[in-house]
């Protein structure tokens, strides 16, 4: 698959209200995108809609009945759905061992089956397009004191890389995207524990940028190296939301 013209597709956010969804939600407005914004947050989703000329449609990974929710809406609003991003993922710190079990069933279920189980609904309705999965560094550099969160990304990744294979045939682009930890907040919202010591997070506007950049290439894979130089304070160009 070659470059993506991404002016006039269709494209879902999950996750579009947090720090790094939005953003990308704006980039991708910016580019001509028609995009339908998913999250909690009911009025921050409307908020964000409302900045990037979309629309907002309510859902939650841990609730199986809303998982179609944004896809048809997508197609009830633009007619058909040509893109999705998953922005959305919880983390939770400290020992395995100290790891409650419903903390567990969460973190692999937001962050790894429930994905999925919305790809294998939504695919069958999509011709062609493309799916972006946020997996992160942590999916290649499992990290101690984060070992559901790591095997949940980690897990991720491989059924990403396996569908990229899978749907390729049907004319899907499907992106590992691996930035390094990203300066959204995410860390003050653990479900659990406390985050180590950590190295000044990336600026999600860059962050954002480059990932929509990544698709609008046709880019199959965005590692590390590809989020190089989005440091905190870098410019983040025009298109994006504050």
């Amino acid at each position: 698959m070659g470059t993506v013209n991404i002016r006039d597709t269709s494209v879902v956010v999950l996750g579009g209200t947090g720090e790094l969804g939005r953003r990308i939600a704006s980039r991708l407005s910016y580019r001509g995108a028609l995009v339908t914004v998913a999250g909690r947050n009911r009025s921050t989703g409307a908020a964000v809609a409302g900045d990037v000329g979309g629309v907002f449609e309510a859902f939650d990974f841990l609730d199986d009945a809303s998982l179609g929710l944004p896809i048809a809406k997508a197609v009830e609003t633009f007619g058909r759905l040509d893109g999705i991003v998953n922005a959305a993922g919880v983390v939770a710190f400290g020992p395995l061992s100290q790891t409650p079990a419903a903390v567990l069933d969460e973190i692999i279920t937001v962050n790894l089956t429930a994905p999925l189980t919305l790809y294998s609904r939504a695919i069958g309705g999509m011709s062609g397009g493309f799916i972006v999965n946020i997996t992160g560094a942590v999916a290649s550099l499992p990290t101690a004191g984060m070992v559901a969160y790591s095997a949940s990304k980690a897990g991720l990744s491989a059924a990403t890389i396996a569908l990229a294979r899978e749907a390729r045939r049907d004319g899907f682009l499907v992106i590992d995207a691996q930035p390094a930890h990203t300066d959204t907040g995410l860390v003050s919202r653990a479900l659990i524990g406390e985050a180590p010591g950590l190295p000044p997070g990336l600026d999600p506007d860059f962050v954002a940028a480059r990932l929509v950049e990544g698709i609008a290439l046709g880019k199959r894979s965005l590692p590390i190296e590809w989020f190089s130089g989005a440091s905190a304070g870098t410019p983040a160009g025009p298109g994006v939301a504050p």
